[in-house]
């Protein structure tokens, strides 16, 4: 498998976490959206990472069905998304909010990086909404007394919620206090500490 993309972004880096945890062997292709985009749109036609090329040649693409995908390779005890209800639609509900609040920082960012005229107005809105996710975030992690957000194991929850932290702390570091969110920061910094989220990590670059 190929994974074309870079981690600085978090759903590059979510995605190769989990091949990591799953020890599935993948080749990263370090394409840019910006830089290599023409060769990126030959396999991902809106030109978006993370595309994953298979070893058939198959094309997939956005992290959550990619994570979807790499589900079905491994044994149903060792997915990270749970199989049954109620604790499937829990755990998808967590990465969703993680995975927009990552798609409203991301607009923030380009926002300010490539209009001449910012929109004060589209800045407000996604400083709100990032906001208002980190709240519900932070007071259902702070519910949770496990390890992890739904007990003893590692899910794609947990991998959203640490990524794409570290993309906002790195991007818009007025946006995330630690005394603001205790619970989210211990959470970022326990996996953080793990080796998988150590091996597969990158310091943002900003495009050009």
């Amino acid at each position: 498998m190929i994974l074309i993309g870079q981690y600085d972004s978090p759903f590059v880096r979510r995605v190769g976490i989990a091949l990591t945890l799953y020890g599935i062997a993948f080749e990263q292709w370090t394409w840019s959206i910006f830089g290599d985009a023409e060769k990126l749109q030959g396999y991902n036609p809106l030109i978006r990472v993370p595309t994953l090329v298979l070893d058939d040649g198959e094309v997939l693409i956005e992290s959550h069905i990619i994570l979807d995908y790499l589900d079905s390779l491994v044994p149903p005890e060792r997915r990270m998304f749970p199989a049954k209800e109620p604790a499937r639609h829990r755990a998808l509900r967590i990465a969703a909010l993680a995975t927009g609040l990552g798609d409203k920082a991301v607009s923030l960012f380009y926002e300010k990086r490539l209009h001449n005229e910012v929109s004060d107005v589209w800045i407000k809105r996604c400083r709100s909404q990032i906001s208002a996710v980190l709240a519900v975030l932070e007071r259902e992690r702070a519910e949770r007394k496990t390890d992890y957000w739904f007990g003893g194991d590692i899910g794609h929850a947990d991998i959203a919620v640490a990524c794409v932290l570290r993309f906002l702390r790195d991007v818009h570091p007025d946006l995330f206090a630690a005394k603001d969110y205790p619970a989210l920061d211990r959470h970022a910094a326990w996996l953080e500490a793990l080796p998988a989220f150590k091996m597969i990590s990158q310091a943002f670059v900003a495009p050009t």
